[in-house]
């Protein structure tokens, strides 16, 4: 640990910093308030971290939210540095940020800061709204819900009232009935409400619509029918299409007959209804013409129309033709054209509408609402709210300095520094819990959403890690989670297999590894790790030969088969004699391979024999140390760049240090299964293999002769012959 005064961003010397090294890099050690305050004057480039996502981490979601002042999804240093000044500004002794307690003594808020006598008053007001108001203290839960705290009032400042904020019954009607027509505003409590833009526009519209039915009122061109023009306009539009298209096969009925059979649809549309269960309005044929279509024929108002239409054309005729050319059983296209002339006024009103919003109140009640005093009432409800807002702003200011006052201190050490990482304590906020797997426990486990985007950037971490899919109450919980293994091997680590994964909560999830990135886990897996490979190469040989020896024998049946049943028939010629001449180069390649083979044997042994005894033990560390000493160094050499960096920025993170896991801390990252200390254990194994004697013979045999060797080369053992004869 030491000691040095800050550099900050301005190249000034003011506060005195405490360091200390862990992770490979110095970390700043944050101690007291003083330590906090000064937080702007540390150089960034000595920050553990940058910047980190609100979203996904094992933290008070709702502070970072108030943290982030830009509301942007991430927390950035001037975020920290000015969520820190704040709440420091706020108390009496900042060290108290550093003490991360859950409740704020009411005493600790600093009277004589005009900011903090307001929220000492807010916080005392909430305690008494929740029937404690004598508490000295207030906590998170007690803000938590400040919904209930606003609904104990009639306003609350945020210029939002609910119907009930009114009195007279009326009133309440109208904002119920501007709520319905315009939509609500949440106020604090929950309550739906409106505001005094949303009074606005109500009251533009309720007279913008006045205006307009105003506009109709006498006027015989727009209103030709008076009160029965609307509904008239609504008959003739439900047919104007199809009327129109009528006429217009008429007329090309007139210009060409030969095209007359087309425009009445073929036959073989017909057909491909015919074999269908028709329904009564036979909705199949609405796409037919309205009626049968021939030169200069009128359209028809009774009989002969297309049954998909008739209902229609019914309407038509009792509202729009009856009223306004009298009876007819058919109509003329210039009869046509006259009524869509008559409407042509009402209908550029229509297009003149204004303030649709109102229409479902009705002319009358928007008329009365006009002439009533309940805007005023309403605008003067608001007012009066408003007038609360520094008030019961300092209501949420309060639930701020809780939260800031309980969880700074936590997000400073996993951001500032990464001191509860590497202290090993509760763990860091982006350790999303702990994976039980083939043996081991792995505590760094992070939560990520896409495993292929993850993958790519967190390879370059170095560390081996397994992401597995999570799932709990049968599948309906799920999450991705990366997990990484720094203890143990990975012989048995593969896509498939199933662990448990508990969450920081303790609840516990089953996890199945769906994607590997690999990379050395310990020196000892390197130390073994060539020796397995050749165990592994000479299993999958040997497997090889023992299969191709058995289809070589299979082969060989099949043509033994082949062969008696082609003697069997007649004219078979007989198998050439064997050719001893043919095979004698192989047998002789083959005798030459082994004995080159036993040649080398036997030059190593001869060699090794000619060692003195103590040189014996060293040529055997000396082979053992070319065949893992290479793998050994390549794993040390990676596991010294080890680093979570890579991991949490591929999770949205900015990592600013190295953050290294060496060999010694990854060890405690991930526990490998041991027996406890103390514990008794059984030697017999009632299912154990039975062992056999002979590789201890042989052993032994090796050893003895070994020894004979040894004692031969430096004289003894002729020595001890020769006295025991002499003798």
């Amino acid at each position: 640990m030491g000691e040095a005064q800050s550099s900050g961003n301005n190249g000034k010397s003011e506060h005195r910093w405490r360091f200390f090294r862990s992770g490979g890099f110095d970390q700043v050690r944050l101690e007291s308030g003083a330590d906090l305050l000064a937080l702007d004057q540390l150089d960034q480039k000595l920050w553990a971290a940058l910047s980190c996502p609100v979203k996904g981490l094992e933290f008070e979601e709702r502070t970072l939210e108030l943290i982030d002042s830009d509301g942007d999804g991430r927390i950035r240093v001037p975020d920290i540095i000015a969520a820190v000044k704040w709440a420091g500004s706020l108390l009496k002794n900042p060290d108290e940020l550093t003490q991360g307690a859950p409740e704020l003594p009411l005493a600790s808020i600093d009277e004589t800061n005009p900011e903090g006598k307001k929220v000492l008053a807010a916080a005392r007001e909430i305690l008494a709204s929740l029937g404690l108001p004598g508490a000295a203290a207030i906590t998170a839960a007690d803000t938590a819900d400040t919904a209930a705290i606003f609904a104990q009032a009639r306003f609350n400042g945020d210029g939002i009232v609910p119907a009930d904020a009114a009195d007279d019954p009326e009133t309440q009607k109208v904002i119920a009935e501007i709520i319905d027509c315009l939509g609500a505003a949440a106020d604090r409590s929950g309550k739906p409400g409106i505001s005094e833009a949303t009074l606005d526009g109500f009251f533009a519209a309720v007279q913008a619509y006045d205006a307009w039915q105003r506009e109709a009122q006498g006027d015989g061109a727009i209103l030709p029918l008076g009160e029965a023009t609307a509904a008239a306009f609504a008959a003739f539009q439900a047919l104007r299409e199809k009327g129109d298209d009528y006429f217009s096969r008429c007329r090309l009925a007139g210009y060409d007959s030969r095209s007359i059979p087309a425009l009445n649809r073929q036959e073989s549309e017909y057909l491909a209804i015919a074999e269908k269960t028709l329904k009564p309005e036979i909705a199949e044929v609405s796409g037919f013409p309205l009626a049968q279509i021939a030169a200069g024929k009128p359209l028809p108002l009774t009989g002969g129309i297309n049954p998909a239409w008739q209902t229609a054309m019914d309407d038509f005729a009792a509202q729009v033709v009856k009223p306004l050319l009298g009876d007819r059983i058919a109509l003329t296209e210039g009869e046509w054209g006259e009524i869509a002339d008559r409407l042509a006024a009402h209908e550029a009103w229509l297009a003149r509408k204004s303030g649709g919003a109102v229409e479902k109140l009705g002319v009358e009640r928007v008329r009365e609402i006009l002439a009533g005093p309940t805007r005023e009432a309403i605008a003067a409800l608001i007012a009066a709210d408003r007038a609360l807002e520094s008030e019961f702003n300092h209501i949420t200011t309060v639930d701020r300095l809780v939260r800031y006052h309980r969880d700074l201190m936590q997000l400073l050490n996993n951001f500032v520094a990464f001191r509860e990482f590497y202290t090993r304590g509760s763990g860091a906020i982006f350790q999303a819990g702990t994976l039980y797997l083939d043996g081991r426990s792995c505590d760094l486990c992070v939560r990520i959403e896409d495993v292929g985007k993850h993958a790519g950037m967190a390879t370059l971490s170095g560390t081996y890690l397994a992401y597995c899919d999570c799932t709990r109450r049968g599948g309906s919980d799920k999450m991705t989670i990366a997990a990484a293994f720094t203890g143990g091997d990975s012989d048995y680590l593969m896509v498939g297999r199933n662990g448990i994964f508990y969450d920081r909560q303790g609840r516990d999830w089953d996890a199945t590894i769906v994607r590997l990135v690999e990379h050395p886990i310990s020196i000892r897996q390197a130390f073994w790790s060539p020796y397995k490979r050749i165990g592994r190469m000479i299993n999958e040989q040997i497997t090889k030969m023992a299969a191709a020896r058995d289809k070589a024998v299979a082969d060989k049946q099949a043509a033994a088969v082949a062969a008696g049943a082609q003697k069997a028939g007649p004219g078979t010629a007989a198998p050439p004699p064997f050719d001893v001449a043919k095979f004698a180069g192989i047998f002789a390649a083959i005798g030459l391979a082994v004995g080159a083979i036993g040649t080398a044997m036997a030059a190593v042994v001869t060699g090794f024999l000619k060692l003195y005894w103590w040189q014996m033990p060293l040529a055997i560390v000396g082979l053992v140390l070319i065949i893992s000493l290479p793998s050994m160094v390549l794993a040390w050499l990676k596991l010294r760049q080890r680093t979570i960096g890579p991991i949490l920025d591929a999770n949205g993170w900015a990592i600013n240090g190295r953050l290294r896991i060496n060999v010694a801390f990854g060890t405690s990252l991930t526990k490998v299964a041991s027996l406890p200390a103390g514990v008794s254990r059984g030697s017999e194994d009632p299912f154990a293999d039975q062992k056999s004697p002979w590789p201890k013979i042989i052993l032994l045999v090796f050893l003895l002769a070994g020894l004979l060797y040894i004692l031969w080369r430096t004289g003894l053992l002729g020595r001890w012959i020769g006295a025991i004869f002499g003798a």
